[in-house]
């Protein structure tokens, strides 16, 4: 960056005007109470007054009444106005009072100040692991030379069959309580850092919608071409650098396995001796319960965003039709105009309107249609043993005892495969039933078909043979 960039910083950007202004201090201090410490978002406009009410009166009472003069609502209002930014005030669809959240910039500055307390321990050895690893990853997993593949495979399971042999001579080897202290330390870092990412993320989803907004307003061409620009600005959220990375860590936290297995890991982390007296311990526990409610609100706001698209793209066809509707009146009126006063000369040339010329001798001949001889005699047939039973055997399959199935196991586990749900409540009436699951499925905002994993699914017939069905994997999710 050049002093250019850089001074364009100090003068645009919200979160260095925060560290310039007078009352720094007194909104970092309400900023960290009232979201960060507590780990809250989307909190009320009145329930931010009394935190900050709370504060101001402690801080007078210590430093003079006249020390800050304002309210704290105008303080509040101050600090979300346009010009400051330092927080987002919004509506919901639930809620009468506006809402307020913290802006990405205010977060970082966050970051910041706290980062000059100074850490009494700096995980290194952990990150210099870290950096191996993803090192490797990297290198490894981007090589395209077979023979390389293989061998680094090979000298992995060498080394994961030393550590077995190792292991089963009685040596194992345990990591040291400063290493154990180290990973912990970097863990807790990585996971806040990464629950404040979501912020910047849904920033950038805001971006690209605001990017697409101004086309849609400032566009002059055809409304067809307006439509492909549209359509292809949307796949440009969703299929941005910013939307592949953050879809792809939707789909790792919405695995069973995968969330299953984080689950234990955290819990087993707690049981380890060494990381006894280490403060916050405990919370790594709800490291994903943290994680989801903020994966879910960036989700909610891309699909707020596409809708919003949605109407405005309504909003202009309507007057687009509108300015056609008229145009036609128009027309109307100036043809009743003329009815009786014909003007003289040329009334209007219309172009590329021309009668079309077809020689005789173009056309081909005639050519009678063919005869098809039909026998409709009619035969005696014989007696035949066929069951009339099929025709009276149908049944049906109720959608509503199938959508209760899945409020029951989704109530209570948050969220659950179609085989999860199957193994509650097996399939009573076969591949009818699973097809009516799909149904379900796709029709609900709060299920994912995931076409890249399978699941088999199995029910057994009323004369007892056994069958099966591979299908596309269905996670239903608890609605929020």
């Amino acid at each position: 960056m050049d002093y250019f960039s850089i001074n364009s910083l100090r003068e645009a950007n919200a979160g260095w005007s925060l560290l310039r202004a007078q009352n720094a201090s007194l909104a970092l201090t309400f900023f960290m109470s009232a979201f960060t410490v507590p780990n809250q978002r989307n909190l009320g406009r009145q329930d931010l007054i009394d935190v900050l009410e709370d504060i101001l009166f402690s801080l007078r009472d210590s430093l003079g009444e006249d020390r800050f003069p304002r309210t704290a609502a105008e303080y509040l209002d101050d600090w979300a106005e346009p010009g400051k930014a330092w927080l987002r005030k919004f509506y919901t669809d639930n809620r009468d009072e506006p809402v307020y959240d913290l802006t990405a910039a205010t977060e970082d500055v966050i970051r910041w100040v706290e980062a000059l307390r100074g850490r009494d321990f700096v995980p290194t050895q952990s990150r210099l692991s870290s950096i191996f690893n993803l090192l490797k990853t990297l290198v490894h997993g981007s090589e395209t030379d077979p023979e390389e593949r293989l061998a680094e495979l090979q000298r992995q399971r060498d080394d994961i069959d030393a550590q077995m042999q190792q292991i089963r001579s009685g040596d194992i080897p345990v990591m040291s309580s400063p290493e154990a202290i180290d990973h912990f330390h970097q863990l807790t870092t990585q996971a806040k850092d990464l629950l404040a990412d979501f912020r910047e993320v849904e920033t950038n989803f805001r971006k690209l919608d605001r990017n697409l907004r101004e086309q849609i307003s400032m566009w002059e061409g055809s409304q067809g071409d307006l439509l492909e620009s549209i359509f292809s600005s949307q796949q440009d959220i969703s299929g941005s650098l910013q939307g592949r990375t953050f879809q792809g860590f939707w789909d790792y936290l919405m695995s069973p396995a995968l969330r299953s297995e984080l689950h234990e890991l955290l819990d087993r982390a707690t049981r380890i001796e060494a990381l006894t007296n280490q403060d916050g311990l405990q919370s790594i526990t709800s490291m994903q319960k943290d994680w989801l409610p903020a994966v879910e609100q960036t989700q909610a706001t891309v699909r707020q965003l596409s809708a919003q698209i949605r109407r405005l793209l309504d909003d202009k066809v309507y007057l687009e039709n509108k300015r056609i509707m008229a145009l036609i009146r128009s027309i109307e009126s100036s043809s009743v105009a003329v009815r009786t006063n014909l003007p003289s000369g040329t009334f209007a040339d219309l172009s590329g309107h021309d009668v079309p010329v077809a020689l005789p001798f173009e056309r081909p001949l005639y050519e009678p249609s063919r005869q098809i001889a039909i026998h409709d005699g009619v035969g005696v047939a014989e007696d035949l043993d066929v069951d009339a039973n099929a025709l009276f055997t149908q049944f049906h399959v109720d959608p509503q005892r199938l959508a209760g199935n899945i409020d029951a196991v989704v109530t209570e586990a948050g969220q659950a495969t179609l085989a999860d749900i199957t193994d509650a409540y097996p399939l009573s009436q076969g591949l009818a039933e699973l097809v009516t699951y799909f149904q379900l499925a796709s029709e609900s905002m709060w299920a994912t078909i995931n076409s890249d994993r399978s699941q088999t699914l199995s029910w057994t017939l009323p004369d007892g043979s056994l069958r099966e069905a591979t299908v596309d994997q269905i996670i239903f999710v608890r609605p929020s």
